[in-house]
Order: C-alpha cells, then sequence, then structure tokens
C-alpha cells in the first residue's frame, strides 16, 4: 500500500509521541474501490456481486515493510467493474480505512473472474 491514511498517520503519531493509546485491528480486511481513494477518504468500494472484504493476514516486518502471507482471493458473481485501487481497513465492513494503493493495475472483474493476491503481493510500507 502507498499511502497511509489522515486516521492511521494521527493514531500512529499520538500512540508514539503522545502516548495515547491505539489499539490494533483484532484483523485487517482487504477490500477493493472503482475509484480512488486519499488520505482523508474511501473511493467507491464495491458492492454486490457476491463481494466481501478479505480478512488478511501478514507476517513480520522487516526493512520498514511487511506483506500479507496467505493468497487473497475475490470471485465475482456479477460484475465488479474495474478495480482501480485496494485498501486496508479495520473492519469487514465500515470501520477505518487505514492505507491505501491507488497504482493498482486497473482490472475490470466480470462475472464468473477471480481476483488474486499472491502472497507477498500486498505490502505495507513505512520506506
Amino acid at each position: 500500500m502507498s499511502e497511509f491514511t489522515d486516521f492511521l498517520e494521527n493514531e500512529l503519531l499520538d500512540h508514539v509521541f503522545a502516548n495515547a493509546a491505539y489499539s490494533a485491528p483484532a484483523n485487517v480486511h482487504l477490500a477493493l474501490y472503482t475509484t480512488t481513494c486519499s488520505d482523508s477518504a474511501r473511493g467507491t468500494e464495491v458492492s454486490g456481486g457476491g463481494y466481501g472484504r478479505q480478512s488478511t493476514a501478514f507476517g513480520t516486518a522487516s526493512a520498514g515493510t511487511i506483506s500479507n502471507s496467505a493468497i487473497e482471493s475475490f470471485t465475482a458473481s456479477a460484475n465488479y467493474g474495474t478495480v482501480v485501487a485496494t485498501g486496508l481497513e479495520d473492519a469487514s465492513t465500515s470501520g477505518n480505512q487505514l492505507c491505501f494503493d491507488n497504482d493498482f493495475t486497473d482490472t475490470t472483474v466480470n462475472s464468473g473472474d477471480t481476483l488474486q493476491f499472491a502472497i507477498g503481493d500486498i505490502d505495507v510500507s513505512l520506506t
């Protein structure tokens, strides 16, 4: 993911430098978007067609980067449209967006298609 959201930036800064509590989410969920995201707002998230955010596990950080440790797949039962961005969320619905990637290669997902992310494809970096 190329960008942290304002929400996560502020939570981390307050936690590290102002001794404010921040509890990591129990699960982090991968989301798909048909419009780009920004630091302060999500894009238009895919809906319908069997879509749901995918709970995503991560390995251990190294050299300022952490990556997914399992394959993540979305199988469409109806057209999703063109996915242009991805995001990591702190809840399976609603919640807060943690980070996003608008540099995702635009991918049209039609009914019956599977959009898959291999192990190591979802990187979050502080470098």
